[in-house]
């Protein structure tokens, strides 16, 4: 048993007090007098930081910059960038200014990466566009079309209509007729035939009465533009119309128009009236 000497320099015998030698677990966290204990590293900030804004590693490593907006790093890069971290001694400085408070919640945000996530313009693809422009063009020049095709009608019905009412407003044959067809809803095109006829039997005047054929010596003659015997005029005009003279030009038209097509068919009209071998006219 070994002595030693007390601090007055007597011998002092038994076992001195056990010194304990510290372990590697207790000299990590001992600190030397006088020394100041070390910041935290910028890994151990950041990862302080991340966690209490609830920020959760899911394949990537989510950073908070000194703004505020989280910055995202492919994991792959993650432990790189960890290591490199966690190397550097230098401590991290934070502005308490630029940290948001604590409970407050982070609204998760959407990423991509052009040309992984996202193809970029580059890669999409331009024949798909192209069809669907081509798509919405071709619709919206039919449309166009029927519109302009649709203007085009109504513009040549109002010019039409407006030539109508010039020549029935000058009256006279041409302007009889062409009330008479359009009371009775025919085509203005038949007015040449009509006229023909008009002008075979009475020469165009509304009051010519003949009064030496069969019917005349009957006590019937015919009358007006058409030459027809009252009871066929009361038979025939135009309803609207059945108030009127059996010499009133457009009710006449309208009664010898409608008699004739009804006896005859519309190709006797059209033709001008019936005709002979040799091309003349024969009356109704």
């Amino acid at each position: 048993m070994a002595g030693h000497r007390s601090p007055g320099g007597r011998r002092v015998t038994g076992d001195p007090a056990p010194h304990r030698v510290p372990t590697r677990h207790a000299a990590r966290h001992a600190t030397a007098p006088g020394r100041v204990a070390p910041r935290r590293t910028v890994a151990s900030t950041t990862a302080a930081v991340g966690a209490a804004f609830g920020v959760l590693s899911t394949g990537t490593f989510a950073a908070v910059t000194s703004t505020g907006v989280p910055a995202i790093a492919d994991a792959a890069e993650t432990s790189t960038a960890a290591t490199q971290l966690a190397a550097n001694s230098e401590a991290l400085q934070v502005d308490p200014a630029d940290v948001p408070l604590t409970g407050a919640h982070l609204s998760p945000v959407a990423y991509s990466v052009a040309g992984i996530d996202d193809p970029g313009p580059a890669e999409a693809d331009p024949e798909a566009i192209t069809d669907v422009e081509l798509a919405s063009l071709d619709k919206a020049g039919r449309i166009a079309d029927q519109i302009a095709e649709q203007q085009a009608k109504e513009a040549a019905e109002a010019a039409a209509r407006a030539e109508l009412d010039a020549l029935i407003s000058r009256g006279g044959v041409d302007g009889w007729i062409a009330q008479a067809l359009e009371i009775c809803d025919l085509p203005q095109d038949l007015a040449p035939s009509v006229k023909k006829i008009i002008m075979a039997e009475s020469g165009g005047n509304p009051r010519a009465i003949n009064l030496w054929d069969s019917n005349a010596r009957a006590g019937r003659p015919s009358q007006g533009l058409m030459q027809v015997i009252p009871s066929t005029f009361r038979a025939y005009v135009h309803p609207s119309l059945s108030g009127r003279a059996i010499t009133d030009p457009v009710a006449n038209i309208t009664a010898g128009v409608r008699y004739m097509i009804a006896n005859y068919g519309l190709d006797t009209l059209e033709a001008g009236g019936r005709s002979n071998g040799s091309g003349g006219y024969v009356g109704y």
